[in-house]
């Protein structure tokens, strides 16, 4: 009588690089946002002054201070 042989499994990554990639991109995304609206005040704003205001009313949203 021949042995049984226990199966073989590969093993399956608990998260998938397409995942963390995207989570990655995401993150990088939100932290340039999270900069431009609460610390930049208008350093990098080239295109005018409706940048600017648009940036300067989020920091009021968000209650960070900006004067």
């Amino acid at each position: 009588m021949p042995k049984a042989s226990a199966p073989t499994t590969a093993a399956i990554p608990a998260v998938s690089p397409r995942l963390v990639a995207a989570a990655a991109t995401v993150t990088g995304v939100m932290l340039l946002m999270a900069y431009l609206v609460a610390f930049d005040q208008g350093a990098l704003s080239q295109s005018g002054m409706y940048l600017h205001e648009l940036m300067h009313d989020g920091r009021h949203l968000l209650g960070v201070p900006c004067h």
